[in-house]
């Protein structure tokens, strides 16, 4: 039988931990950093229009949460698409939720989810409160250097392909705004936080095999490659 989806033992990355550095070294009485205590009470609103509250997405398990850039961003569009192939069976061996949160109106949930055939839970912070509060970047560092495993696109082709997906859009819509930055955290149960990393630019992504070890989730073989399963 051939899987294309989870990774060979021998292609795993070593394990790899990363210190949380947060923008402010305050805590309340709890020990949760000040920043997420007010995040956790800001509203995220689904695809459906429905708000949840952003503390209720981690409050019972442990939870990756991705904050993207604007959904006609080609980067985030490419990363996207590999976290929609990481297997619900391997999040749920885990009993880990995986949680992807946009900037833009939540009528374009469904449409990125289709164009980037992610199926997990998608919700949007139109206001990017939250995305202020824990102090994602707005404004992009260099990018010349960066190399992301995740972003196929080259830098003009990618923005091409944004350019020409923004024209053909009847309201010419971004989706979000173009200089806000995102980034990966794992947070809970309830106010653990495990890892925190802010994006500096468009392809300073985190590496998605790299969060699923810290989230102790199966990591997922990326290259296409169709690898032989004895059963």
């Amino acid at each position: 039988m051939r899987s294309p989806s989870r990774a060979d033992p021998a292609d795993e990355t070593p394990p790899v931990t990363r210190q949380i550095h947060w923008r402010s070294l305050q805590a309340d009485a709890g020990g949760e950093p000040v920043e997420l205590r007010q995040a956790s009470s800001r509203l995220v609103v689904d695809a459906a229009g429905k708000r949840v509250l952003f503390g209720a997405l981690y409050e019972q398990q442990k939870t990756i949460v991705v904050f993207v850039r604007h959904f006609l961003c080609y980067a985030c569009k490419e990363y996207v698409e590999d976290l929609g192939k990481i297997p619900k069976e391997s999040l749920q061996d885990a009993n880990v939720r995986l949680v992807v949160i946009g900037q833009s109106s939540h009528h374009h949930i469904k449409p990125f989810c289709n164009l980037t055939g992610y199926s997990h839970e998608m919700f949007v912070d139109p206001e990017r409160e939250i995305y202020r509060t824990l102090g994602m970047k707005r404004g992009e560092a260099s990018i010349t250097s960066v190399q992301s495993p995740h972003v196929k696109s080259s830098l003009l082709s990618g923005s091409i392909k944004s350019m020409w997906r923004a024209m053909a859009n009847p309201a010419f819509d971004f989706q979000g705004d173009p200089a806000q930055q995102g980034g990966t955290l794992i947070l809970g149960p309830g106010n653990e936080v495990h890892f925190v990393h802010l994006d500096k630019n468009r392809l300073a992504h985190a590496p998605i095999n790299a969060v699923l070890q810290l989230a102790g989730v199966q990591t997922v073989d990326f290259t296409n490659r169709a690898h032989i399963i004895d059963v």
